[in-house]
């Protein structure tokens, strides 16, 4: 029997203007709309402004549910999809089990034939976990007892075979680590702790080896960070340089919003300066943005918060900060003040961010049909916009209470 402990507990523009480009379809097919296209980071796949995230879909949402929202992130214009071995979360849900969401949008993968050309699909490499179930999941049937999970060659060939097969596919357009092997804070920690520096961390430079070998043998196409650190950045760029592959590193994947703009400052001038997107994750704080869980309200039992107490503790309601409900509950302020919903200010306020706008793509994502097409709204291919005086008061609360979620 496999244990599913909480990864926390372990892990202490427009279309015209992009580049052209041969080989492989990198976007959706002639006459096919791609809302806000851009090129992600310096690589010639053409995204959609909005990137459709995965992760719900096995745990608080269905088969039937996932393929309705593909169905209508595409209507608007979206062909960029997001996904992990590890989805769905939380890990603690009884119905968990590792590659379910891969496993979905394989079966839509496989209903859609040929249209497959028309999006990009990008999925995830689960890094450090001990014991891990994600790293059992990769053979058929799982390994038991689990293995560690790990970023070495064998693991990184592994991990890509399983998610070739669950999603149905010839090719992972991009590749992604979901965390480093490496010891780093993570998940809203902020406090480097060095005794917890292990020394038998696998070497960048092995993992990126293995996903050229990945890349040359047609499996994957581009390269993808997540919850990385500047240093991890400098260190991914200096192995794929030593490779002859650093035109393959495109992204990062790293947490941003309202709530928690750590990027802002070291991580946005590297990866500016290495043309890498940024794709942000929980850009409504787990739902905590929308203004769903406000004093008053009444959100469904079926909400991330009220099924699942014990998951993303630093932002449901009933755990976080007081600051960070301060904050949250201002942010709702100053929206309804400009005339717009919680999530409208928050969806605008990372579609304004150059790291974003010029090179990355904002992940969404919805447990129900009325909160998707109310995340998808503004990525109608418009240029998105905010008042100076609605900057400023935005500044004004992050001034005060500056990324009040994140925690030592």
């Amino acid at each position: 029997m496999m244990f599913r402990p909480s990864i926390f507990s372990l892990i202490t523009l427009s279309a015209g203007s992009v580049r052209s480009v041969s080989g492989l379809s990198t976007a959706a097919s002639a006459g096919t709309k791609v809302a806000g296209a851009r090129n992600l980071g310096g690589s010639d796949l053409v995204v959609s402004e909005a990137c459709l995230g995965t992760m719900t879909w096995g745990v608080q949402n269905s088969q039937e549910d996932a393929f309705e929202q593909i169905d209508y992130a595409r209507s608007m214009g979206v062909n960029f999809i997001d996904t992990a071995e590890l989805y769905p979360v939380p890990l603690t849900a009884p119905e968990w089990r590792a590659g379910a969401t891969e496993e979905i949008l394989g079966e839509y993968i496989k209903k859609i034939g040929p249209e497959r050309d028309e999006l990009i699909i990008a999925s995830k490499i689960a890094g450090f976990f001990p014991n891990s179930p994600v790293a059992a999941a990769r053979t058929v049937p799982p390994t038991d007892p689990p293995p560690n999970g790990r970023l070495d060659t064998k693991s990184v060939q592994m991990a890509c075979d399983a998610s070739l097969r669950r999603l149905q596919t010839d090719r992972i357009d991009l590749m992604q680590i979901h965390w480093p092997d490496r010891y780093v804070p993570v998940f809203g920690q902020t406090e480097f702790k060095h005794d917890n520096k292990r020394e038998d961390a696998v070497a960048i430079e092995e993992t990126a080896s293995a996903l050229r070998d990945m890349i040359e043998e047609g499996k994957i196409r581009y390269i993808g960070l997540s919850n990385e650190t500047p240093f991890g950045v400098c260190e991914w760029v200096r192995a794929t340089e030593k490779l002859g592959i650093r035109d393959k590193l495109v992204s990062i994947q790293n947490s941003y919003s309202l709530l928690d703009r750590r990027f802002d400052s070291e991580l946005a001038e590297v990866c500016d300066n290495y043309n890498i997107g940024l794709l942000p994750w929980s850009i409504l704080a787990g739902g905590l943005l929308s203004g769903k869980y406000r004093e008053g309200k009444n959100p469904s039992p079926n909400s991330r918060f009220i099924k699942y107490e014990d998951y993303m503790t630093r932002w449901c309601p009933s755990t976080a900060s007081e600051e960070t409900i301060y904050a949250a509950n201002e942010y709702s302020r100053i929206a309804e003040e400009a005339g717009m919903s919680p999530t409208e200010l928050s969806v605008a306020f990372c579609r304004t961010r150059r790291f974003i706008s010029d090179a990355g793509s904002v992940i969404v994502g919805a447990t129900t049909m009325d909160q998707l097409k109310e995340n998808l709204a503004p990525f109608d291919g418009s240029t998105a916009t905010l008042d100076e005086d609605v900057l400023a008061a935005i500044n004004e609360v992050h001034m005060k209470c500056r990324d009040p979620s994140c925690i030592l």
